[in-house]
């Protein structure tokens, strides 16, 4: 039923209807389509599959313990050691605990660990710039040393370095002898022990405080050089600073300390410190073979390097050496960071072959609480949780640092 008004404003009349026409209903939409619910089942039944398979492994392992005998859980750790460790960085004796044990362990595998990445480092990098040297001889010398390290086993390297080279040296009492108290031999590297006195402490403290202050400079140096282009010696001033501020110190509190100089007696040496042989073989293992993977990451950063970067320095005249180190490596570093970063975590898993040398790392001390008290599975959960977080560390650290020197555009 229409009624009709008049408008006055418009000649003809207008016509609306009583009723509205309802709107439209729109249809309801659902909350997922079919391929993302088919893609969330498969996700829930991979999980699925991938529970029930632990749950069945967990149920096994604790039948066949059960059937031998053997308890399972951590509380071995607390029990007395009752063996000698050759290489301790911290005080140990057998009386300690398995628990203490293993740390002195994790301890030497850190060590060897760190300072194998740092001479790698240096190493890979001096060969992986001598790689693309202009001199034939040293291009030549650093290809075979990577072609020749890269493929040989590290294992093969460890036992040439322990059974061969190190093997080889003198006997305590032909031991080469350079300086005060520095000998050599097939027992190790003897050097003077230095055992501090009373406020011995404010030396490192004074080292600490030197470090920091050379950062400090470094960075305003950093900015005063982007703000005016003048350069200041800052990496010289912070070494003097770091090295130093402890010397002072030192001087000033009539150095406290005193030398325990080693002193040959009978067969052996007896007194100040000593470097093992197997830690020797150990991180000379270490370091050149992964120093050989490390230099060919830096070869393939700097040929990333546009040539036209290369050719615009030179028109500046700037010289070769500061070239490379300032325009070349700089960039090249977005390319070598991330295939070194797994040259590390692959260096840290290495050590693990100290077991067949006899040095004392996590692997070798877990391997004999094994054979003691039968506790495989709880040292290897142990071995793969301190391998796991190492790597994590080595992980984040690179990944920051790679973070910093991507090139980020606009």
């Amino acid at each position: 039923m229409l009624q009709v008004k008049k408008d006055p404003f418009h000649p003809k009349p207008s016509v609306t209807p009583y009723f509205k026409v309802a709107p439209q209903m729109k249809k309801p939409r659902l909350f997922l389509t079919k391929e993302q619910g088919r893609t969330i089942l498969m996700q829930f039944l991979v999980m699925g599959g991938i529970l029930w398979f632990c749950h069945l492994l967990f149920v096994n392992t604790q039948a066949n313990l059960s059937a031998r005998n053997i308890a399972s859980g951590f509380g071995f750790l607390a029990y007395e050691a009752g063996m000698p460790i050759s290489d301790a960085l911290l005080p140990y004796t057998p009386a300690d605990s398995y628990g203490y044990a293993f740390f002195i362990g994790v301890v030497n595998t850190l060590y060897v660990s760190a300072i194998s990445i740092v001479l790698a480092t240096l190493i890979g990098v001096m060969v992986g710039v001598a790689r693309v040297s202009s001199n034939w001889l040293v291009a030549k010398l650093a290809e075979i040393y990577v072609e020749v390290l890269r493929n040989i086993p590290l294992l093969l390297i460890l036992f040439f370095t322990y059974g061969v080279v190190l093997a080889a040296l003198p006997a305590p009492r032909q031991s080469l002898h350079w300086g005060t108290g520095l000998f050599l031999n097939n027992r190790g590297i003897y050097f003077p022990r230095l055992i501090p006195e009373t406020g011995f402490f404010m030396i490192p403290v004074a080292f600490v405080l030197g470090l920091i202050a050379a950062v400090i400079l470094h960075r305003k140096a950093v900015d005063l050089r982007r703000k005016t282009g003048r350069a200041l010696p800052s990496i010289r001033i912070g070494l003097a600073l770091a090295l130093g501020l402890p010397l002072l110190t030192s001087l000033l509190l009539g150095m406290p300390a005193e030398l325990n100089m080693p002193v040959l007696q009978g067969f052996n040496f007896a007194g100040g410190a000593v470097i093992r042989p197997e830690f020797c073989a150990l991180l000379i293992g270490l370091v050149l073979y992964t120093a050989a993977f490390i230099a060919e990451n830096v070869r393939s950063g700097i040929q990333s390097v546009p040539r036209g970067q290369l050719d615009a320095a030179q028109a500046l005249g700037l010289p070769n050496g500061l070239i490379m180190r300032r325009v070349v490596l700089p960039q090249a570093l977005r390319v070598t960071i991330p295939a070194t970063t797994n040259d590390y975590a692959s260096l840290v898993k290495n050590s693990s072959l100290a077991v067949a040398i006899g040095y004392p790392d996590m692997v070798s001390v877990g391997g004999t609480i094994i054979g003691q008290n039968d506790q495989a599975i709880e040292i290897i959960v142990m071995w793969m949780a301190v391998y796991l977080f190492i790597n994590l560390i080595i992980s984040l650290a690179m990944n920051g640092l790679n973070a910093r020197v991507q090139l980020i555009g606009r």
